[in-house]
């Protein structure tokens, strides 16, 4: 199934590093030959110099489960009004591990969950800039009749309650001394007003009119000096008698704020504030008004500015006005525009700043809000730890030591990193060691420790700790390119490539696929490293190489001077032979070349947002889903497109909508593939399975190519399967292999297992083995169909392509425990849970305690696994079960 699965590392450009010197002779727009590998050793030596792993401004806890827990805890028993704030936690330790898809999930929780209207209107913000480039989402789910709320501004007037702050002056027994009619005079003119009336609005007021002062006696009383003018005061009058204002420009309602804050009249200010921000529309009224509400403290005028200026990030802060606002606002201002949101309020300013300009005076300013904002010992080591990475960042060194020392005295143990580099700054490698040594001796160290620990350190000292890194972390970018450059400045350029195949089989990184580009050059298999460098471009088309010193896209042009040229009947059988081999890089790569050429883009594009989903490059996927929409041949096809982009983000129902709009204007495979596909996954009403046949055979009698139809017939088969039609189901995937559908193998493996041959089946995923590029998820399968040393041997060779996939370490762990090794089947989990946050391990793990009578553990691996999934039924069970056992 097409799967929405974030992962930034795969899809974002990180910042690029100038180099010294390019290490890629350039001249006269030509690539120089390699004569051998000795002959680049001066372009290798210069490749060498790899920039250090970044110190990340994330929140990085030393045991991201005990956090998870603790938080989840605190949700079940906190008042709501801390429920925002615990969840915005919960955010940055997922930031902080890379789960961008569960990051997102609990910003929406803290949206979801706001209890103040500033908390509301933040997280609203802060969704929508997430969610920047979706857009057409929300348009779409519009034309769907369905609206995104959190891309909604909110109705301030109507969702802030009104507080009643009638004076108790108001008494009809209550003695005045002067007469029941008070005039106040206002240069030449003369406003009437009920002095009892008046008088009731506030105690000062009242003191004035009624409280023995001259002004009690008096029967007019000069008002020409209190910045009030006749048409201000006359509405004030009718206010006092009404309790409603009368229509007036934004200038009278300020002057009638302006006395309502000089004489303490509550509810006087209350309406005013309430009218003044229907007046708040433009990003130069937010900053107007905003500079009268923080002034008169005005903290409901002060809201609806603010939700203004959020609703234009990150450009309004382009605007000087804008970040003077919020870089000068104090802590009575603060808690003014923000209420008590005010850490939120700067989480979200600090990170727009920091992803888009570290070091700037305004990140600094912002984020030494945050640590003034921060209320807890959490929220200052994430404030102090990211205001540290910016002073490094702009090599203020002294004060960088001295917030990493206050992060990690607070309790960030990730911050030492920041400490070592300093220390390594001033040329005392010792000390950064000695520093990494004593962290590491107080606890069981983690990968990014012995990553850190390796810079410090020189040879086969150097290369035994990435390699320990790589052991305990196996997602770390650094100890892989480091090897890779390693072997390469050996002239070991093949051994180089397979070094740098090891991360890229399992998590596809620019700098990583830049590095085999290189490779590739090495050896003068210009046609790879185009293949590579097209990948590279299809993921961030405006990358730079070579240190961000050359386009992408330059250095594409000069290795295509030296491959032979296709034409576009050679692309799309290079496309089948790639598709059909599991070679998604590969296939990006030729569907790129492909849309430089008069070919159908819509369909092209199309065809490359399903490579993006299978590599696990969900943003990329979504340009390139909304680009096949915007080259749509015809309306019937948009609608396709359409269909596609609200069923990968969650709205099934309004996929199938636009599916059957499809239909009605003209039948066509992907409209019924689109319907059929969409049919199956939303619905488990076993009757629907007749319906998505029908469907996919309406597709299959549809015009289409042979990778399409291929997937339609696998798909078809999984049907049959699910209904018990193993012959039918069997003839599908056959007839898919016919046409190249490579995957079909592991269907019909499955078929041969369900008639009891399991010889068959093994054979069956053995040829997908042999025939896909990667085939990580093969070798997993393959060993549900044998014995349990094959099977041992085949998971193994899952967690070497691909340590990410969590299945074999749960597999071992319960062979593990099966021979009555608790301590070792826990620990192998360990092992996975130290790098990804799975539910299926963090369950199991808590299984595993109970059994052994270890109930606090297997409460906290509860809680955590309850942030990654609040809503599984399995773990709601135990943990309910396990709490109850808790003494």
């Amino acid at each position: 199934m097409r799967k929405l699965f974030f992962s930034e590392s795969a899809c974002k450009e990180t910042k690029l590093h100038s180099a010294p010197h390019s290490w890629l002779p350039l001249e006269r727009g030509k690539l120089s030959k390699f004569s051998g590998h000795a002959a680049g050793s001066s372009s290798i030596e210069s490749l060498m110099k790899l920039p250090e792993p970044p110190v990340l401004p994330h929140f990085k806890p030393a045991d991201y489960v005990d956090i998870l827990a603790q938080i989840h805890e605190e949700l079940e028993s906190c008042p709501p009004d801390e429920k925002s704030c615990l969840y915005l936690l919960q955010f940055q330790v997922f930031r902080g591990l890379g789960e961008a898809k569960l990051s997102r999930r609990s910003l929406q929780s803290a949206w979801e969950k706001a209890s103040t209207i500033h908390e509301k209107l933040i997280f609203g913000a802060w969704l929508k800039y997430e969610k920047k480039g979706e857009e057409a989402i929300s348009d779409l789910l519009s034309s769907c009749g369905k609206c995104s709320q959190e891309f909604r501004l909110l109705d301030f007037v109507s969702q802030v309650s009104t507080e009643s702050h009638e004076m108790s002056h108001d008494d009809d027994s209550d003695e005045f001394w002067g007469s029941a009619v008070v005039h106040f005079r206002i240069r030449d003119d003369m406003i009437a007003c009920d002095r009892r009336k008046l008088a009731a609005l506030s105690t000062p007021l009242y003191a004035m009119l009624n409280g023995g002062f001259r002004e009690s006696y008096l029967e007019v009383i000069d008002m020409s000096r209190n910045g009030i003018s006749p048409i201000g005061m006359r509405a004030i009058s009718k206010f006092s008698l009404s309790g409603r204002l009368p229509y007036l420009s934004a200038d009278a309602i300020l002057e009638m704020l302006d006395f309502a804050n000089k004489f303490c009249c509550k509810g006087l200010k209350d309406a005013c504030e309430r009218k003044l921000a229907s007046f708040v529309c433009s990003r130069q009224d937010a900053i107007d008004f905003m500079e009268c509400a923080l002034e008169l403290d005005c903290s409901i005028l002060a809201a609806s500015c603010l939700q203004v200026l959020l609703n234009q990030l990150p450009e309004c802060l382009n605007d000087e006005q804008v970040v003077r606002i919020f870089s000068n606002a104090n802590k009575q201002q603060r808690s003014t525009m923000a209420g008590n949101a005010s850490f939120s309020l700067y989480c979200l300013l600090s990170e727009v700043f920091m992803s888009t300009n570290p070091t700037s005076d305004v990140t600094v300013s912002f984020l030494e809000r945050l640590v003034e904002s921060a209320s807890d010992s959490r929220q200052k080591q994430l404030a102090l730890h990211q205001l540290a990475c910016t002073r490094l960042l702009r090599k203020d060194y002294t004060e960088a030591e001295r917030l990493f020392n206050a992060a990690f005295s607070a309790g960030h143990l990730y911050s030492v990193v920041g400490l070592a580099r300093l220390a390594s700054l001033r040329g005392d490698k010792h000390f950064a060691l000695k520093l990494l040594d004593s962290v590491m001796s107080s606890r069981w160290p983690l990968g990014w420790m012995y990553q850190e620990r390796a810079l410090y350190l020189d040879g086969d000292s150097k290369l035994e700790n990435l390699n320990k890194a790589t052991a305990l972390d196996p997602t770390l970018t650094y100890p892989y390119m480091f090897r890779a450059a390693f072997l390469m400045k050996r002239q070991s350029v093949e051994a180089a490539l397979m070094e740098i195949n090891r991360i890229l089989g399992f998590k596809l990184v620019l700098e990583c696929l830049e590095l085999r580009f290189c490779c590739y050059l090495a050896l003068e298999d210009y046609r790879a490293a185009l293949c590579d460098v097209q990948a590279i471009l299809t993921l961030a088309p405006d990358y730079r190489m070579i240190g961000g010193r050359v386009a992408a896209k330059q250095l594409r042009m000069l290795v295509l001077e030296n491959v032979e040229q296709w034409t576009t009947a050679d692309c799309w059988m290079q496309l089948y032979d790639r598709w059909s081999s599991v070679d998604d890089i590969g296939s990006l790569s030729v569907i790129y070349q492909m849309l430089e050429s008069d070919a159908a883009k819509g369909v092209l594009y199309f065809r490359q947002s399903l490579l993006l989903l299978r590599l696990n490059c969900p943003e990329a996927a979504m340009r390139s889903l909304q680009l096949a929409r915007e080259h749509a041949a015809s309306d019937h096809e948009r609608l396709v497109y359409e269909g596609w982009i609200l069923y990968d983000t969650g709205h099934c129902e309004e996929g199938l909508q636009k599916a059957e709009a499809s239909i009605a204007i003209q039948r066509s495979f992907e409209a019924f593939f689109l319907k059929a596909y969409a049919l199956a996954d939303s619905s488990l009403d076993p009757s629907t399975s007749a319906t998505v046949v029908s469907l996919l055979e309406d597709a299959l009698r549809c015009p289409s190519d042979r990778l399409r139809k291929g997937q339609a017939l696998n798909n078809l088969g999984s049907v049959y399967v699910d209904c018990g039609k193993l012959d039918l189901a069997a003839e599908c995937y056959i007839n898919a292999l016919k046409i190249g559908h490579t995957r079909a193998h592991q269907g019909l493996a499955r078929v041969h297992f369900l008639r009891n041959n399991r010889t068959s089946a093994y054979d069956e995923m053995t040829k997908l083995i042999e025939k896909a590029r990667n085939n990580a998820s093969a070798y997993e399968k393959r060993s549900e169909y044998c014995d349990r040393e094959l099977t041992k041997a085949d998971l193994q060779m899952v967690t070497k392509l691909d340590p990410l996939r969590v299945y074999p370490y749960r597999y071992r762990a319960a062979v593990l425990m099966d021979n009555h090794k608790e301590k070792e089947a826990i620990a192998e989990l360990t092992k996975a849970i130290a790098f990804k946050a799975d539910l299926n391990l963090l369950h199991l793990r808590a299984a595993f305690h109970e059994h052994i009578g270890d109930i606090s553990s297997a409460l906290r691996d509860c809680r955590a696994a309850l942030s990654v999934d609040p809503n599984h039924q399995e773990m709601l069970e135990l943990h309910h079960r396990v709490n109850s056992q808790e003494p």
